[in-house]
């Protein structure tokens, strides 16, 4: 299998994406002992990669960790600031990187690992991973304000729904509620809340996909087992707003048709029968392309418009044959009175 070259190097913790793609640039890389200077070069995972002349040494296993993230921490694997980071939080040899983010000034469930394949599928909204957060705010807890949290709120990045927002506690200007997303913008849940009148006092991230908390204490963390890491790699099939659901086919789109009854086109037998009195009389009778004998078993095809006046045609009482020539006479002799013979009486 090959990959781009500074996914590679990314993966052997030789430095950031970032970091290595410059690295590349500078021509400080060589690969199989060849010099490597082209951005998204793809090579074999196992190649033999040298930065600066030494050897980088293969990738190394990969590791899921479940932290519980303490306030004041920062969910970076490095700080311009030499703020304290999560991965410091770790202490692991291995170069990890946190999946997602969490402010500074929240807590609660963060995911760190060096698969970055596997940190893409938990992430993106597209797998439907939801993310619970146990919120504390202050402010006038009203039902206006839960409807609006769950209909959208718009924001820079788009339109933020909750896919459920429950109330633990309420109390006179303090309250605590549960809010459910599908998305993970920076400080959404605290921008949500604060365009509803409500300010976040406390946020704990209690829940990823099937993946919770537990009895994690703030600052500590553990390894994931091989059945959470293979649940969260998995995609869920993410719930439809209950507005989206209830609305008539045809509006969600042009491609959504309404599915109209099989009427099979009339027919007119010998003996005079209405086309109506035919299709009651045998209405499972299969109508096919050319004669009886070689004809196509395809059906015909008829838009929807003749489907629906065929089925009234059929719904009205059968009509009794009149042979043309004679309608045609009769029409004519009502439209205007027979010519009298030369010499007759008037």
């Amino acid at each position: 299998m090959v990959v781009r070259l500074q996914k590679v190097m990314a993966d052997r913790g030789v430095a950031s994406r970032r970091r290595a793609e410059e690295l590349i640039v500078e021509g400080r890389v060589r690969v199989d002992g060849e010099l490597i200077t082209t951005l998204g070069t793809r090579v074999a995972e196992d190649a033999r990669i040298e930065v600066d002349g030494r050897s980088v040494a293969a990738a190394p296993e990969h590791r899921y960790v479940l932290l519980n993230k303490p306030i004041g921490i920062v969910s970076t694997a490095h700080d311009e600031h030499g703020r304290r980071t999560v991965v410091d939080q770790i202490g692991a040899r291995e170069r990890l990187y946190p999946v997602g983010r969490l402010d500074t000034d929240s807590e609660g469930l963060l995911l760190l690992t060096n698969d970055g394949t596997w940190a893409e599928r938990v992430m993106h909204p597209r797998y439907g991973h939801e993310r619970e957060y146990d919120v504390a705010v202050e402010g006038d807890l009203t039902e206006e304000a839960l409807a609006r949290l769950q209909r959208g709120i718009p924001l820079e990045e788009g339109t933020a729904r909750a896919v459920r927002v429950s109330v633990r506690s309420r109390s006179r200007g303090r309250s605590r509620i549960s809010m459910v997303l599908l998305t993970g913008w920076k400080r959404q849940v605290r921008r949500m809340c604060l365009a509803v009148g409500l300010k976040v006092t406390r946020l704990v991230r209690v829940r990823m996909g099937p993946l919770e908390l537990g009895r994690l204490r703030p600052g500590e963390f553990r390894d994931l087992t091989k059945k959470e890491i293979d649940a969260l790699a998995l995609a869920t099939a993410a719930k439809r707003p209950a507005a989206a659901a209830a609305r008539p086919a045809a509006a969600r789109g042009s491609r959504s048709r309404v599915r109209l009854p099989a009427l099979r086109p009339p027919e007119r037998r010998r003996d005079g029968a209405a086309p109506s009195a035919l299709a009651r009389e045998n209405p499972t009778r299969r109508v096919t392309r050319g004669s009886v004998a070689t004809g196509s078993p395809r059906r015909l095809r008829r838009s929807p418009a003749l489907r629906v006046r065929d089925a009234r045609a059929a719904a009205r009482p059968a009509a009794r044959f009149t042979p043309r020539w004679r309608s045609t006479r009769a029409a004519a002799g009502r439209a205007a009175p027979r010519r009298a013979k030369p010499g007759a009486r008037a």
